[in-house]
C-alpha cells in the first residue's frame, strides 16, 4: 500500500518530466536544427528565421515567452520559414553551407552562464561589428542573410518583419517602401 501511495505521489512529476515544455508542444513554433532547416529549405523553398539567443539573456528569455508564444505568430511563422533556435554560446559544433562551425572559446563548466561566442553567431547576427542578444536572423532559401535584426521585439512590432520577409517582399522593395504599404494583420493584444 505504501509503494501504491508513493506512486500515486510521484507519478504527476514523472509525467511532467516527460511532457515537453517548449512552444511546439503547446501549438507554437516548430523549432528545428539548422541542419534540419537547411535541408528543408533545399527540398521546399522557403525563407529560415533563426532565433540566436543565449541561456542567460532576459531579453531572450522574454522574446521566447511573450513573442513566439504568440498563437498568431507562431502560425505564421511555421507557414512561411523554417524557424531555427540556436544558443549562441552553445559548444555544439553545427554545418552552414557546408563548412563546420563550433564555439572554441566552449568551457563545459560554464554552462548556463557566459561562455564563448560560437562561429555560426559571428557569421550572421553580426550587426556592424557588434553581437546582441537576441538577435533574429533572417536568411533566403539559399542561405544568404536577409537582414539580423537585434533585439526584444513584441509580436505586434515584429509582424512586418515577418510579412516582408515570409511573403516574399524583400525581393521587389526596400522594407521603407513595404512600410508604407503595410496593414497590420494583428492589431494590439
Amino acid at each position: 500500500m505504501r509503494t501504491l501511495l508513493l506512486s500515486l505521489a510521484f507519478a504527476p512529476l514523472y509525467l511532467a518530466a516527460q511532457t515537453p515544455a517548449s512552444t511546439e508542444a503547446k501549438g507554437g513554433i516548430h523549432w528545428l536544427t539548422i541542419e534540419e532547416a537547411q535541408a528543408q529549405a533545399k527540398k521546399a523553398p522557403k525563407p529560415l528565421m533563426i532565433d540566436v539567443y543565449t541561456t542567460w539573456c532576459g531579453p531572450c528569455k522574454m522574446l521566447d515567452a511573450k513573442t513566439f508564444h504568440d498563437p498568431r505568430l507562431a502560425e505564421y511563422v511555421n507557414k512561411n520559414f523554417y524557424p531555427v533556435k540556436f544558443n549562441a554560446e552553445s559548444g555544439t559544433p553545427v554545418t552552414f553551407k557546408g563548412q563546420k562551425l563550433e564555439n572554441p572559446e566552449f568551457n563545459p563548466s560554464q554552462v548556463g552562464g557566459r561562455n564563448g561566442t560560437h562561429q555560426l553567431t559571428y557569421m550572421i547576427a553580426n550587426v556592424q561589428g557588434r553581437i546582441a542578444y537576441p538577435t533574429v536572423v533572417y536568411l533566403d532559401s539559399d542561405l544568404n542573410v536577409l537582414a539580423p535584426v537585434q533585439g526584444y521585439m513584441t509580436p505586434d512590432q515584429m509582424e512586418p518583419i515577418l510579412h516582408f520577409f515570409g511573403g516574399g517582399h524583400y525581393k521587389a522593395k526596400d522594407y521603407q517602401t513595404f512600410m508604407g504599404d503595410f496593414k497590420p494583420k494583428w492589431g494590439a493584444q
